[in-house]
């Protein structure tokens, strides 16, 4: 058997299973306690807290999603809405490129030896798409912050563009969530009916929000243009 000739499908089988399995673990087995994180970080001044906050971010949202919104959430209470804000971006830009090395070390080659003729001009495609579209797709609710991450790895996205559009895109939708979360309180997750009386209570922030949906709305428009006009 050559065994060069699987190396390449045996790492990104490997990478799959052991993505899958850590996500499992950590989801079934791992309990977030919200308050007694947040009581913890009380207790350190304001620059270990948040280097601790930040590390926490980190390593809990990496193996377990999801958890995401819980720490955007104890970020808001704990820092307010500038400062956790910030906090999170920081994070964010260090699971982002984690995840997207992870990505392409263990799965770009594979996809890359896998591919058709037929997805070789979408992978081409995909790979020169500009910083703009990178930004954009960063500053809107549009992906998953992971699945980005994973996705533009798998790619020939060059990992400076890509980092670069994750530092400049991410702060917009990131203050926008912690604004309102620190404007709501501890029950913006478990009451979103409190959302919808603080965006009522709030004309200001309910015509940013309509403006940012409204260029969402255009990113899908424009998108859904590109793919039809690349199948004529």
């Amino acid at each position: 058997m050559n065994i060069k000739k699987y190396k390449q499908e045996a790492k990104f089988l490997a990478f799959v299973i052991l993505a899958a399995a850590l996500i499992f673990y950590f989801q079934r087995f791992l309990h977030i306690d919200t308050e007694l994180i947040q009581r913890s970080l009380q207790r350190f001044p304001l620059f270990c807290s948040g280097f601790l906050y930040i590390a926490l971010y980190v390593i809990i949202t990496f193996f377990v999603f999801f958890s995401k919104d819980i720490f955007w959430l104890i970020g808001a209470l704990l820092f307010g809405a500038p400062l956790s804000a910030a906090f999170i971006c920081i994070a964010e830009s260090i699971n982002a490129a984690i995840l997207f090395y992870l990505s392409r070390n263990l799965g770009r080659a594979y996809v890359e030896k896998s591919l058709t003729k037929k997805y070789e001009r979408l992978d081409k495609e995909l790979g020169g798409v500009s910083f703009f579209w990178l930004f954009i797709l960063r500053t809107t609710p549009l992906v998953p912050y992971r699945f980005m991450d994973l996705a533009s790895g798998l790619t020939s996205i060059r990992f400076k563009k890509y980092l670069a559009a994750v530092i400049l895109g991410s702060p917009l939708k990131i203050f926008w969530i912690q604004y309102i979360l620190a404007g709501v309180g501890k029950n913006a997750l478990a009451d979103p009916q409190q959302i919808a009386e603080y965006f009522l209570k709030n004309k200001g922030l309910m015509l940013f929000s309509f403006v940012y949906v409204l260029m969402v709305v255009m990113v899908i428009f424009k998108i859904s243009a590109n793919r039809k006009r690349d199948r004529l």
